[in-house]
């Protein structure tokens, strides 16, 4: 029932700036906490930023903390990710992914979601 697609990828120079949508449909995206996660080849998932469903609280991995900023229109149901200052190794398929009942302890881990979207290719280069 609940889909996420993810849009928004490209190419981007270092030091340039991109965003990233996630559209959320099949339920109401207002009571799930929603995050970005990346993929790099030959790496494993990493979190990225979470949003709680209230919009009131968010984290973030420290290797992006200052230069992503995440946010969610409820009414629109999609979340954003924002991205500046993007260096090469923020390089990867960037996925978006949502879980009804996610704690705080948890939320940093990709395998407590329950839905994924198919992802969306950033490549940072010049």
């Amino acid at each position: 029932q609940v889909q996420l697609v993810e849009s928004g990828g490209g190419l981007v120079p270092p030091g340039g700036s991109l965003t990233l949508s996630c559209k959320f449909s099949g339920r109401t995206m207002r009571t799930y906490t929603t995050g970005w996660f990346r993929q790099a080849p030959g790496k494993e998932r990493e979190f990225v930023a979470t949003i709680k469903g209230n919009g009131g609280s968010t984290y973030y991995a420290d290797s992006v903390k200052g230069r992503f900023t995440i946010s969610r229109d409820n009414a629109k149901n999609t979340v954003i990710l924002t991205m500046g200052s993007l260096k090469v190794e923020d390089s990867a398929v960037y996925y978006c992914a949502a879980d009804q009942r996610l704690i705080t302890s948890s939320l940093r881990f990709p395998d407590q979601y329950d839905h994924w979207g198919q992802g969306t290719q950033v490549t940072v280069s010049s």
